[in-house]
């Protein structure tokens, strides 16, 4: 395996050339000033990595041709889905970020009664597509060729109602019920809080829609890092850790 791995949204076959969109060439060209010839990998999100040689033309276009098939991941022992509700700042961004490198197949942006961050519109729709691309750019540094999807955002009532999941988990240290490995799930769901927590009408709600509490140790967590503890966790007694 050779040169720098870059996503595109092209469909990828051996024996093909695809274009690079601007983004691409700007990385490969103007900053790591690639040449015609040098390598790279390329991944589409299909969970499939192949080998290609750089083609320019110019400082703003540049070419693709692919080889041969470097790798395909192996499919996910545990499709984890995570709700997370927004938090203001990089926060978000951290968590995408992180819970990508962490294997998660899902993440919804939640609102909750708690939750500072308000948005609408454009605004809105700039923001999925911002946490879209944060999850391509862990993909494309941690080696992971399928990219979990950055599903729009819903209250978290709506999310405990229409989420599907062999194991649903909120993390709070009501109604707890320990994770036996020998259950061996192939779905969860877990649903992670603002900073100031769930109010005790929300975590009820919650549990009559089928979620179990999840306490990660004596301390309280924040928001970010008790999002990417639950994933480390629920790798290691059911995933790929």
């Amino acid at each position: 395996m050779s040169g720098p791995r870059i996503f595109t949204p092209a469909s990828l076959n051996e024996n093909t050339t695809v274009s690079l969109d601007d983004q691409a060439v700007t990385h490969l060209v103007r900053v790591l000033r690639m040449k015609t010839g040098d390598a790279l990998r390329l991944f589409n999100g299909n969970g499939v990595e192949y080998q290609a040689e750089l083609e320019v033309e110019s400082k703003k276009k540049a070419h693709a041709r692919v080889s041969s098939v470097i790798r395909e991941d192996a499919p996910l022992p545990l499709a984890v889905h995570l709700g997370q509700v927004m938090s203001k700042g990089d926060r978000m961004d951290f968590v995408v970020q992180k819970a990508t490198e962490l294997g998660v197949s899902d993440i919804t942006p939640l609102i909750s009664e708690r939750c500072d961050v308000r948005l609408k519109g454009e605004r809105l729709d700039k923001k999925i597509e911002h946490w879209q691309k944060v999850a391509i750019s862990a993909c494309e540094q941690s080696g992971r060729n399928t990219v979990p999807v950055i599903h729009p955002p819903l209250s978290a009532n709506e999310w405990v109602q229409s989420v599907n999941a062999d194991v649903k988990l909120v993390l709070h240290p009501h109604n707890q019920k320990p994770l036996k490995a020998e259950t061996n799930p192939s779905t969860v769901a877990v649903l992670i809080g603002p900073e100031g927590g769930f109010t005790d009408l929300e975590v009820n709600q919650y549990q009559d829609s089928g979620f179990d509490g999840l306490l990660l140790g004596p301390r309280i967590l924040r928001t970010e890092t008790a999002a990417l503890t639950a994933l480390s966790v629920l790798q290691f007694v059911w995933g790929d850790f």
